[in-house]
C-alpha cells in the first residue's frame, strides 16, 4: 500500500492575511482560491511539492456544527487553541529570519528541544500554531 498525505486542513477567517502569510512570509504558492455563498477556500503549498497542499477554510462554512460549536471554534482560534500543523526546513534560522520579517506573530525563536529537535513557532493570521522544525 502507498498511501500519501495530499491535503491538511487549518482554519482561517480573513482569507487575504491567510494568503498573505502562507504565500509571502512562509513562500507557498496558491493553487486555488475558491468562493462560494461570499466565503473563500484557498489551497497553498510548496512550489516544489505539488503532491502536498493545505486547504485554509472558513470554519463556520463546516456542516452539521451547531451555533455553539461555531462560537466555541472561534473561541479556540482566537486563542490559538484549535488548529496547528508542522512544517521542516533545512536552514532553521535563515527561515525564522525570513518569517520574523514579515507581520507574523513569534510563539518561539529556534529553540533546542528536550525531545530532540531543534525548531520553532509562529502563529498564523488566524491564531493556528505553525511550528517549523529543522531537518537535515
Amino acid at each position: 500500500m502507498n498511501i500519501t498525505i495530499h491535503s491538511s486542513f487549518l482554519p482561517q477567517n480573513d482569507p487575504e492575511a491567510a494568503l498573505a502569510f502562507y504565500r509571502d512570509a512562509l513562500g507557498f504558492e496558491l493553487r486555488q482560491d475558491v468562493g462560494y455563498n461570499g466565503l473563500r477556500w484557498l489551497t497553498v503549498g510548496p512550489a516544489d511539492q505539488p503532491e502536498t497542499s493545505i486547504v485554509l477554510y472558513p470554519p463556520e462554512a463546516s456542516p452539521g456544527i451547531t451555533d455553539d460549536e461555531r462560537r466555541a471554534i472561534a473561541e479556540m482560534m482566537a486563542k490559538g487553541s484549535f488548529g496547528s500543523i508542522l512544517l521542516a526546513t533545512k536552514d532553521l534560522d535563515a527561515t525564522f529570519e525570513k518569517v520574523q520579517g514579515t507581520d507574523a506573530e513569534v510563539v518561539q525563536e529556534p529553540t533546542e528541544q528536550p525531545y530532540g529537535v531543534r525548531d520553532c513557532a509562529f502563529r498564523d493570521p488566524a491564531g493556528n500554531m505553525v511550528r517549523i522544525q529543522e531537518v537535515s
